[in-house]
C-alpha cells in the first residue's frame, strides 16, 4: 500500500511540474504565432540549403 502512496504523490508532483512549465511558456508567449512557421515555409525567402 505504501508504494501506491509514492505512486500518487510522484504523479501528482509531475502533474505540477508540467502545468508550471505550460503556464511559464503560455506568459512568455510561444505560442503567440501558431501558424507563422508554416506559411513562412512557403515563402520564396525560405533557404533549405545550409550555411556555409
Amino acid at each position: 500500500m505504501d508504494i501506491v502512496l509514492l505512486l500518487i504523490a510522484a504523479t501528482v508532483m509531475v502533474g505540477i511540474i508540467w502545468l508550471a512549465a505550460f503556464v511559464w511558456a503560455v506568459r512568455n508567449k510561444q505560442f503567440s504565432d501558431p501558424k507563422g512557421d508554416s506559411f513562412r515555409i512557403l515563402g520564396s525567402d525560405y533557404d533549405d540549403s545550409p550555411k556555409k
